[in-house]
């Protein structure tokens, strides 16, 4: 083989189309569509050729086109003012400003997966990596301290085509990095960064790239480098791909390298958010930081991580949460981890819903559970089912008060919006509807938008997506071998002027991409109606080990091949950011039937009301906290079932019912002209109702808030004195435990009155033994609330009950007094648990005992 030399040719720009060069290389260009018409303006064919990449169309345009654009005297005019609009956003006022304390070391990590930040670095697969672009987007353009790591694959999430039969095959494109807006990080020297972790029998490393998102660093590992081995470069060859092994190694080199890459980078995190469990080995990692470099106890150790820790989860169903075997933590962790002090079967212990089951797979969630004092789900909904979800992890704690919040997620609006309706809003709104989504008042002014100007905006981007979508199906049936006449009549598929809907995301089953095919005679009345015809378009892939989510699409794609769905129904190939965001600003309703409660949000609806589209949704994720009645359409009440087969019976009825009844004859409503009045103000809603609530800068807002801030707090003050607080802490913590065993409620009496009524209330005294623990370190509660049928207290309230007196001989008597507020059966317990002012979660040590 021969020896090759490598070198980099960068692409040659005249000195007066640099500013062209700084806009490129900052991500604020894929969601500033200033910047966007400008790349565009540039060569429009090698925009779209080159995949909407700015990086490798400056370098494959002709250098005489490039000469040309100095010339241009618009072109000149229209850089200068982007690249001014640029300037001014990485320089403006933001909404953190009025939060920042310049010696507060304030720095938030933000791990995750995957990232959805355009679709010319296709490294994500969907809906989590997109809110991950999307968080950081928000974080840029509020001015948050955050820097976020990832990994560079390869060759990314796989590519999609349908066969002749419409079953899906995957095949994959290497990602060219040199040509894309990435850089290598290096150190003063020049000299290339590079972390190392350790894999059995050997070290892997991994090289530090940067993407910059606006005012955020996004940082990523890459192993595909020639100082490893041909199996560890693999390590960040695709997302998703792989077995189990390859899964452990990535979810290390993400958690453990990622750690240690902020070290080499000279970043101090004092905040960590882990954006699902992929990462959470990070904790770990950070323990065995403070013990081995700043000679802390990892017990200490452990406390500073804990308070210090974010955790988000994303996945209802507990089949969606990565485990792996013990056989498998043993060969990865146990040298590991035992040099710095942590047995192997205690650490196994934090990653199981019940530490003391050895059969149990190690959960990431449940690790990252145990490692987060911060911790929420997704929705509102979501939040609830994530807490009986993970109950066992906090066996004697009431589900209501399980320390996992909820956090609903959101858009990043300039990043979904089109050109069109951005104009609109430009000339109707407030100025700072952009730089302030979550102002309602912005919002409002929607009112004031002419039914007209709305609907022809409207009518545009439907027309712009047919034409997509009819160019997106000719080369798909080119593709295939398909005759040239029947290529070239696709150009009649679908209809600018019929009720338009949209169904595009990942084919997990319990979506249910094909629950409207569930009656076909009945979906076909529906849409071969020809005085009001309806059409329907559907994009997404399956994993490519769901063969059932692969039956779904291959149905779907037989679906539109037959004659009597011919040009109402597409299947477009190759879901990307690219395919969604014409979906999201061109069609008229947006179809989402999840089984609930199993869509922790589903942020693929939250993109359409922008652009004037129109939900249609089962009440699960967001929707069920967003729909209000008049913002658009729910398919049932709410109800959850556990018969499937009855279930889709019911709700695909339900959807046919408010398609004929509601949704057709509204659309096709033209009684007052050609613009449908009663459309249109469905549209308003929606826009008015959603945009404020639910986009990621009131997200982030409300993680900085609720999480964030609070973290950064705990972590200033168990840093000072050189971790004087945490020490204390820790050896507090240390003494209850071991005295815990001797703590039990004696007995508990009530004054109650022989009758009780609404407005009465009554008082209640415990007798505590605490044994050597003293009085002020515990909190004694009453837990009151109504009984169910079997006795037990739902939605109950905690109650204090006030030191009263010693009882001698390490016995103490606590009291309270019950209010009496609703009629019916009620009751009480008595709890009593460990309290300290530096803890983070009242129950975090997870010791209770109740009456």
């Amino acid at each position: 083989m021969p020896t090759i030399k490598k070198y980099l040719v960068s692409s040659s720009v005249p000195k007066e189309l640099a500013p062209l060069k700084e806009i490129t290389q900052n991500y604020w260009w894929s969601w500033d569509l200033g910047a966007v018409n400008l790349l565009r303006r540039i060569d429009r064919d090698v925009w779209e050729k080159q995949l909407h990449n700015p990086t490798k169309t400056l370098g494959s345009v002709a250098q005489q086109t490039l000469a040309n654009l100095v010339g241009d005297d618009a072109f000149m005019t229209e850089l200068g003012r982007v690249h001014a609009d640029f300037k001014e956003y990485m320089s403006r006022p933001a909404w953190y400003d009025s939060f920042r304390d310049t010696n507060s070391r304030f720095t938030i990590a933000y791990f995750s997966f995957e990232y959805g930040i355009h679709e010319s670095l296709p490294i994500y697969s969907g809906g989590l990596g997109v809110l991950s672009g999307d968080h950081l987007k928000s974080a840029s353009d509020l001015g948050i301290p955050l820097v976020a790591m990832g990994l560079l694959y390869s060759r990314g999430y796989f590519r999609q085509y349908l066969n002749a039969d419409g079953w899906q095959q995957e095949y994959d494109i290497e990602n060219d990095f040199y040509n894309l807006p990435l850089e290598i990080c290096c150190d003063a020297n020049k000299n290339q960064l590079k972390i190392d972790i350790d894999l059995p029998g050997r070290k892997v490393w991994a090289l530090i790239w940067k993407a910059k998102i606006g005012r955020v660093d996004l940082y990523f590992l890459d192993t595909n480098i020639e100082d490893n081995s041909p199996e560890d470069r693999h390590i960040t060859s695709q997302l998703y791909g792989g077995d189990r092994e390859m899964r452990i190694k990535q979810e290390i080199l993400l958690g453990v390298g990622g750690v240690r890459a902020f070290k080499k980078l000279g970043i101090e995190p004092t905040v960590y958010h882990m954006n699902e469990g992929h990462s959470a080995f990070l904790t770990i990692e950070r323990m065995r930081m403070y013990v081995q470099e700043k000679n802390l106890s990892l017990f200490d150790a452990a406390q500073i991580v804990y308070a210090t820790s974010v955790f988000t989860t994303h996945t209802p169903v507990p089949a969606g949460n990565d485990s792996f075997t013990s056989a498998l933590m043993h060969k990865y962790f146990t040298e590991y981890v035992e040099r710095f002090g942590l047995k192997i079967d205690r650490f196994l212990r934090w990653g199981r819903q019940n530490p003391d089951d050895v059969n149990e797979n190690f959960c990431m969630t449940v690790l990252a559970l145990n490692c987060s004092a911060f911790a929420n789900g997704v929705s509102k909904l979501h939040g609830v089912v994530s807490r009986h979800m993970w109950q066992r992890v906090w066996p004697d704690v009431p589900v209501d008060e399980l320390p996992i919040a909820h956090i609903t997620n959101g858009i990043h609006t300039e990043s979904w919006i089109s050109f069109e309706m951005q104009g609109l809003y430009d000339r109707y709104l407030s100025p700072k509807w952009r730089t302030d989504p979550v102002n309602w008042e912005h919002w409002r002014r929607i009112e004031q938008i002419p039914d007209a100007e709305i609907w022809r905006i409207h009518e545009r981007r439907k027309e712009r997506l047919i034409s997509f979508v009819r160019e997106r199906v000719k080369e798909q049936m080119r593709q295939k071998g398909y005759p040239q006449s029947e290529i070239e009549g696709a150009d009649s598929i679908l209809d600018t002027e019929s009720l338009t809907i949209g169904f595009s995301r990942r084919f997990a089953t319990y979506k249910r991409g094909s629950l409207i095919f569930h009656d076909l005679e009945r979906i076909k009345k529906i849409l071969a109606n020809k005085e009001c015809p309806v059409q329907i378009i559907f994009a997404g892939k399956a994993h490519p080990h769901d063969n059932e989510g692969k039956e779904i699409i291959r149905y779907l794609s037989q679906i539109a091949r037959r004659d009597e769905f011919r040009n109402h129904v597409v299947f477009i190939e190759d879901y990307d950011i690219n395919v969604a965001r014409y979906l999201v600003q061109g069609v008229d309703i947006w179809l989402n039937n999840p089984r609930r409660p199993e869509e922790a949000s589903g942020t693929s609806g939250m993109k359409g009301p922008v652009n004037g589209v129109i939900n249609l949704s089962i009440l699960d994720g967001w929707w069920d906290e967003a729909y209000n009645g008049e913002n658009g359409w729910a398919i049932g009440r709410g109800e959850e079932y556990t018969e499937y087969k009855y279930q889709d019976d019911v709700e695909s009825r339900a959807l046919y019912n408010v398609l004929e009844k509601d949704i057709i004859p509204l659309f096709y409503d033209r009684t007052h002209g050609e613009i449908p009045r009663g459309w249109v103000k469905k549209m308003k809603s929606s826009i008015m109702s959603v945009c404020p609530v639910f986009n990621t800068n009131r997200m982030v807002q409300d993680y900085t808030r609720m999480f964030y801030q609070p973290a950064h707090r705990k972590a200033m003050r168990m840093a000072e004195n050189n971790f004087e607080h945490t020490k204390k802490l820790a050896q507090w913590k240390d003494g209850i435990q071991h005295a815990w065993d001797n703590v039990r409620i004696e007995s508990v009496s009530a004054e109650s009155p022989e009758k009780i009524e609404v407005g009465m209330s009554f008082a209640v005294e415990a007798v505590v033994a605490l044994g050597s623990i003293a009085a002020d370190s515990v909190k004694v509660e009453i837990y009151n609330g109504v009984l169910n049928r079997q006795g037990e207290i739902t939605k109950g309230t905690a109650i204090p009950m006030a030191f009263s007196r010693e009882a001698g001989k390490g016995k103490y008597v606590f009291r309270g007094e019950i209010p009496c507020s609703i009629t019916g059966q009620n009751g009480y317990a008595i709890r009593v648990f460990p309290y300290h002012e530096d803890i983070s979660y009242k129950f975090e040590m997870k010791l209770i005992k109740w009456s």
